[in-house]
């Protein structure tokens, strides 16, 4: 049986935590920032986790994890 192929979109959106999680960028903060206010941009830094209930479809997408 032929592997199955990870979702090209998964692999450079999201990456596994070592408990599991699924850890991902905040949107909204590529271009056009000058429509948002500052404490937008601010709390909006960096990354955050995915919630559970998308979880189980990021796994799908990457049946054989992310490194």
């Amino acid at each position: 049986m032929p592997k199955m192929k990870t979702k090209s979109g998964v692999k450079k959106r999201f990456k596994f935590t070592a408990s599991g999680k699924v850890k991902h960028g905040v949107v909204g903060k590529r271009h056009r920032l000058s429509s948002h206010n500052a404490k937008y941009i601010r709390t909006n830094r960096g990354t955050s986790v995915l919630s559970d209930s998308d979880v189980a479809h990021v796994r799908l997408w990457a049946p054989y994890g992310l490194k």
